[in-house]
């Protein structure tokens, strides 16, 4: 895949424009006081003696949100795994929530890359819900209430209620729909109150209305709750106006910034070695063009139509 339809994979339409600041008109700039929630600084990743990404310098505040762009294969998934310690940091410094990755993870919600669910499965989504938070416990709950129980289910329905699935949460998972299993999960990984929530790609295989209904979810979540959010995303679009800054992966390089600083035709150009330009159409939808392709305009993905 040449560098302009590499570009144009993490840059498809929107029906938004984009903002200097997120939705309460805030400054995103995190206190240069405070600790921040996510710090990197020189951070690159080596896997299988290749280096995905290098250079990253990012400071992410309490109650941002945070995405990750880029083409299929540069690394945006390794974030997260650098993130919760799963893998080293080839260079560079990495801090998650004061102390190195893995040292906080009891403070990190995490959703991993979205799971299918056979139609045929009973579990409720209440119950997938309740796996967050003593799903690691073993043994048979004890039949008689308890204080510590009483508080769990009134957490369960809090969450539920907050991510607005309460009308189905009762159902059986698999006969939810993608939207609805998303909430769900969603509400699985911010049931022990987390302060930074790493998302893999929460709205891939979902179509339009659901992905910019759990966007909004998710936004609503992190600036009305505080928690930080680390969303990996395909497309931007859908949560453009949700963000404040955006880490975009491309080459083996990096460019970190708020929207309007990463997504320009002179910050592609210099992380894909080549001339791109961003372009905004007359319906607000962002199109990248270069040489030597035609220029494009990018659908969404599963619609069936060019990407």
């Amino acid at each position: 895949m040449n560098p302009i339809a590499k570009a144009r994979e993490a840059v498809t339409h929107s029906t938004h424009t984009l903002p200097s600041r997120r939705s309460g008109g805030h400054d995103t700039a995190p206190d240069s006081g405070s600790v921040p929630v996510v710090a990197l600084c020189g951070a690159a990743v080596r896997v299988g003696g290749r280096t995905l990404w290098s250079g990253v310098d990012l400071r992410i505040g309490s109650g941002e949100f945070t995405a990750v762009l880029g083409p299929n294969g540069v690394g945006k998934s390794t974030m997260i795994k650098v993130l919760l310690g799963a893998l080293p940091a080839a260079a560079g410094e990495v801090r998650v929530l004061g102390a190195r990755p893995g040292q906080a993870n009891d403070r990190i919600g995490y959703l991993p890359q979205r799971r299918s669910f056979d139609a045929t499965l009973r579990i409720r989504g209440i119950d997938v819900v309740r796996m967050g938070l003593d799903g690691d416990r073993w043994g048979v709950p004890l039949p008689f209430p308890s204080a510590r129980r009483r508080a769990a289910h009134a957490r369960v329905d809090e969450v539920i209620e907050l991510v607005g699935a309460s009308a189905y949460a009762h159902r059986p998972i698999g006969q939810c729909s993608g939207g609805e299993q998303q909430r769900l999960l969603i509400a699985q990984a911010l049931i022990r109150r987390p302060e930074l929530l790493l998302l893999d790609e929460p709205l891939d295989s979902l179509d339009l209305p659901n992905q910019s209904a759990v966007a909004a979810l998710i936004g609503r979540i992190c600036h009305q709750e505080g928690v930080s959010v680390v969303m990996v995303a395909h497309d931007v679009n859908p949560i453009l106006h949700h963000l404040d800054r955006v880490v975009y992966l491309a080459e083996g390089g990096a460019a970190t910034g708020t929207p309007e600083e990463v997504i320009t035709s002179g910050t592609l150009t210099r992380l894909y070695g080549t001339p791109v330009e961003v372009l905004r159409t007359s319906d607000s939808r962002l199109v990248v063009v270069g040489q030597p392709e035609a220029p494009a305009v990018h659908t969404d993905r599963h619609s069936g139509g060019p990407s």
